[in-house]
C-alpha cells in the first residue's frame, strides 16, 4: 500500500508543479519560441522513475489545456496531446538512460529529453501556430520550421539542460542517493 501512495504522491506533486509553473509564466511556456521554466522538472524523471513521467505528462495536459483557454480562448488537442506524449516519452527514456549510471550519463539522458521534446513540440508548434515559411533572425534567412525548432530547442536547453539537471542533482544529494 506504501508504494502504490508514494507513486501517487509522486505523480501528482509533480503533476500540479508542473501546471502551475507553466500557467504562472504563460507568457514565456507558449508560441514558438518559449522558455518553458516546468521543463526543469524533466530530468527528476530520472531519479523518480515512471510515476515522474506520469505526472509530468498529465501536468503539461493540464497546462497546456488551461494555457490555451487563458491566452488563445480555446484549446488545441494537438498541443494538449502532442505536448503529454513529448513529456512522456523524453521522461522515460531519460529514466532508462541515467537511472543506472553516473552524472555524465544523467547528463546524457537530458540531452535526450531535450532532443525529444524540441523535435516533437518544435514540428507541430510549426503547424499549429500557422507559422510563415522562413524567418529572418540576426539577418540570418532560416526555413520557419528551422527557426520554429531553434526557438523550442535553446529554451529546452535552458530549462532542461541547465537548470533541470541541476535540480535533479540536488535532489539526488538531498535524498541521500549514490551513483551504481
Amino acid at each position: 500500500m506504501k508504494t502504490k501512495a508514494k507513486t501517487l504522491a509522486i505523480s501528482s506533486i509533480l503533476a500540479s508543479l508542473y501546471a502551475v509553473l507553466v500557467v504562472i509564466l504563460a507568457p514565456f511556456s507558449f508560441l514558438p519560441f518559449q522558455l518553458r521554466v516546468a521543463d526543469a522538472l524533466l530530468p527528476l524523471s530520472i531519479v523518480f522513475g515512471t510515476p515522474a513521467a506520469y505526472g509530468l505528462s498529465i501536468g503539461c495536459a493540464v497546462a497546456n489545456y488551461a494555457g490555451g483557454l487563458i491566452l488563445f480562448g480555446g484549446a488545441s488537442v494537438i498541443d494538449v496531446t502532442g505536448g503529454a506524449a513529448a513529456n512522456f516519452l523524453a521522461c522515460y527514456l531519460a529514466w532508462l538512460i541515467g537511472r543506472h549510471g553516473g552524472m555524465m550519463r544523467r547528463f546524457a539522458a537530458t540531452l535526450v529529453q531535450t532532443t525529444v521534446v524540441t523535435l516533437i513540440v518544435g514540428s507541430y508548434l510549426w503547424v499549429l501556430v500557422g507559422m510563415p515559411s522562413s524567418y529572418n533572425i540576426l539577418g540570418l534567412e532560416l526555413p520557419g520550421l528551422l527557426a520554429v525548432v531553434l526557438g523550442v530547442a535553446i529554451g529546452s536547453v535552458l530549462a532542461i539542460n541547465v537548470m533541470g539537471f541541476a535540480l535533479e542533482e540536488a535532489v539526488r544529494r538531498t535524498l541521500y542517493i549514490t551513483d551504481k
